[in-house]
């Protein structure tokens, strides 16, 4: 059983706002993890949150293994994401 996305709502605003190829490779991304989303993952510090590399951005990710629900939290420019979270 594959795993599905939830989008937050800044999450869809960013993706409305974005260029059409940036919106696609993302798109391309988010599918590759409904199959196994650990193998694209990188932890994030020390909490349960995940980092999704998608070119220059960085998108931050909960996983919900019991109910099988990926929840996208945030997508950022690499260099902002990180500004953003202090």
């Amino acid at each position: 059983m594959s795993y599905s996305i939830k989008l937050h709502p800044s999450v869809n605003k960013f993706l409305r706002k974005c260029p059409g190829n940036l919106a696609d490779r993302i798109a391309a991304k988010f599918r590759l993890l409904t199959v196994d989303p650990f193998m694209f993952l990188e932890s994030f510090s020390e909490s349960k949150v995940y980092k999704l590399r998608i070119g220059d951005y960085r998108a931050l990710v909960d996983v919900d293994t019991n109910r099988k629900i990926i929840f996208i939290r945030l997508i950022e420019y690499r260099r902002r994401i990180y500004k953003k979270l202090k």
